[in-house]
């Protein structure tokens, strides 16, 4: 039996030290909700969990991207559906100016609105979009959209309300000198073709934003994906992380008693002194 070194109280010291880090790790965890609160808990699941989370904002970036474009497709065809709703007027009207019973007023009454229906087109084509032209030509440089987390892009088919297929149309004039109706008859070819433009490109911004919604549903279902992956890295499971608290509380407990004990030992040599 020896006094200045005693075994049993250094073990026990030693064995209370680790349950109380271990106790301290634990109500962290479930303080936090996390099961990383530093690089040491688990430095290779923290590296890819800086990864996902990353990742996960690219992907919010690319969604809220792909919400502006099915916006500003949505906002053409809005414009669209009324510049269709002119040129049918604008091919009613021009039918009705050849109507060889109408006098040369008559013609000019339907010719004034055709005009201001075909100035409305005009004004339409220079509308934009957060500062971004609706109606400009981008065949040349065709306006992209990020779809994804690594800058993958999608290219909108644009419209052009510029185009010689508009501009011919609401050019035209259907009031003409007597009973000649040539220019109504020009007029409602050149219509006719500008409603056949329409419908393309109508369709066209409508093949865009069925894309790009599949696009955004992609993002959308990744993103939950990754979210899942990360948290099963990070998030606590607190049903077992408490189990682990109980655990852990009971050691400190039992090893602050027994350290007691422990430090209680040398005192017996006493008896051997008296």
């Amino acid at each position: 039996m020896v006094i200045n070194t005693n075994i049993s109280a250094q073990n026990t010291a030693q064995l209370l030290s680790s349950s109380s880090s271990l106790l301290s790790q634990s109500l962290a965890r479930l303080s936090s909700g996390s099961k990383i609160n530093s690089p040491s808990d688990d430095s290779a699941g923290l590296a890819v969990s800086m990864k996902l989370n990353a990742q996960m904002a690219r992907i919010d970036g690319a969604t809220n991207n792909v919400g502006n474009a099915i916006s500003f497709n949505q906002t053409q065809d809005g414009y669209l559906q009324k510049v269709s709703d002119a040129l049918s007027r604008m091919s009613e009207l021009g039918v009705l100016a050849q109507d060889v019973t109408k006098s040369s007023s008559d013609r000019d009454l339907y010719n004034q609105e055709f005009q201001t229906l075909g100035k409305y087109i005009n004004s339409v084509a220079t509308q934009d979009f957060n500062g971004v032209s609706l109606f400009n030509d981008t065949s040349s440089a065709p306006l992209k959209v990020t779809v994804d987390s690594e800058g993958s892009t999608f290219s909108m088919q644009g419209v052009n309300l510029g185009s010689a297929s508009y501009t011919n149309a609401t050019a035209d004039n259907i009031s003409t000198i007597g009973s000649s109706t040539t220019g109504a008859i020009k007029a409602v070819a050149d219509v006719n073709t500008a409603i056949a433009q329409l419908a393309a490109d109508r369709a066209s911004i409508g093949a865009n934003i069925e894309s790009l919604t599949y696009y955004n549903d992609q993002l959308s279902t990744l993103n939950n994906n990754l979210s899942a992956a990360n948290s099963r890295i990070m998030d606590v499971d607190v049903a077992q992380e408490s189990t682990q608290y109980a655990k852990y509380n009971i050691l400190v407990q039992s090893g602050t008693a027994m350290l007691a004990q422990a430090n209680a030992l040398p005192q017996t040599a006493l008896k051997l002194l008296q």
